[in-house]
């Protein structure tokens, strides 16, 4: 039988490669979470009913953390039965404002928001008719450190402020974006008296020229 050629270096390489892989158990993009340990999760109500903050069980050990930022039958559990049909993300620099943003009905939203990295504060407007909280307003500081999230239901204008740069906002959203159904609200609306701790943040175009409250009738 005719002699076999010899191994290339690179074939050999991946043999050795594959050989100490083999061997080891497979690898994990998550921290395990400990199966004594049962998973639970705080909600925080605001002063403004249905508006809450959520507090996620965070597990951590030396290879980093694990967490659940959205489970349904656990939100379910909780009185949160929703159903998200949209994900959206962006990203911002420091002093960037977004909104005041809403949806009018069929497309109203539901959103369940958070932060992936740096900080925002986050800011959602009542606008329910026949709410007592009507044009009330309830802020949070959503972080990449505190890892909260932010339910806003259905009836609410909603807006951030920037903290640090680069930061990664995302939310799950109960119906589609509907550009005929946008609305939005002047992010210093004199009436509403929001503190965004900040004189001159960047905005869009859209956003600078946003109708004031007053003049706002409600949909919802």
């Amino acid at each position: 039988m005719a002699d076999k050629d010899p191994p290339s270096p690179e074939r050999e390489d991946d043999n050795r490669s594959f050989r100490r892989l083999r061997g080891k158990p497979a690898m994990r993009d998550k921290a395990k979470v400990p199966s004594h340990k049962k998973y639970t999760m705080e909600i925080i109500e605001t002063k403004i009913k249905d508006l809450l903050v959520i507090k996620p069980d965070v597990f951590t050990d030396e290879r980093g953390y694990f967490f659940e930022s959205y489970n349904k039958e656990r939100f379910a559990q909780h009185g949160l039965d929703m159903t998200f049909v949209q994900d959206n993300e962006s990203q911002s620099m420091r002093g960037v404002l977004r909104g005041l943003h809403f949806q009018k009905p069929p497309f109203v939203q539901g959103k369940l928001v958070r932060v992936v990295k740096g900080a925002v504060m986050d800011v959602a407007v009542d606008l329910r008719k026949g709410s007592p909280t009507y044009g009330q307003w309830e802020s949070v500081v959503l972080t990449e450190g505190n890892k909260f999230m932010y339910w806003i239901p259905e009836g609410f204008a909603h807006g951030f402020v920037c903290l640090e740069d680069h930061s990664v906002f995302t939310y799950k959203c109960t119906n589609v974006y509907n550009k005929a159904s946008e609305g939005s609200i002047r992010w210093n609306d004199p009436d509403l008296n929001i503190n965004w701790d900040i004189e001159n943040p960047i905005l869009s175009d859209k956003d600078k020229v946003s109708p004031m409250f007053k003049d706002f009738i409600s949909p919802f």
